[in-house]
């Protein structure tokens, strides 16, 4: 059980930093309705497909962005049809890893910490996640 908690943790880290990005993205660049508007800007050579922003650096990547702060977290993040933001275990995985104390733990407790914070996250395909809205 004190993995899963662990795992639960992360989890609820993950989606801290994510808006903490978002937020981050939207006071630097006014005219960012949704993070997925980055992509959007990469394409179309407003923005470069990798940079830095504020105190974040971002590498735009076929259908997400991953974006590493100053003290060297990771946020890798999709982008659904709809422009929701999504993630699977990998990404969480990853974010754990690149803590300043990195957290290893199985997709097994990130499945169980997922289901057990719905509904504030939900399954917008199988093995893909979302914050609720």
């Amino acid at each position: 059980m004190e993995r899963v908690e662990t795992a639960r943790d992360l989890v609820l880290g993950y989606v801290r930093a994510l808006n903490a990005v978002d937020e981050a993205m939207r006071v630097a660049l006014p005219s960012l309705d949704r993070l997925v508007d980055l992509l959007g800007l990469a394409r179309s050579r407003r923005i470069s497909r990798s940079d830095r922003i504020g105190i974040y650096s971002y590498t735009v990547h076929g259908a997400g962005c991953r974006f590493v702060s100053d003290n060297g977290t990771e946020v890798d993040v999709d982008f659904a049809a709809d422009g929701s933001n999504v993630f699977d275990l990998w990404r969480l995985r990853q974010y754990g890893l690149g803590l300043p104390e990195p957290l290893d733990v199985t997709d097994d407790d990130l499945r169980a910490a997922v289901r057990s914070l719905q509904p504030l996250l939900n399954e917008v395909r199988p093995g893909w996640f979302g914050v609720s809205r």
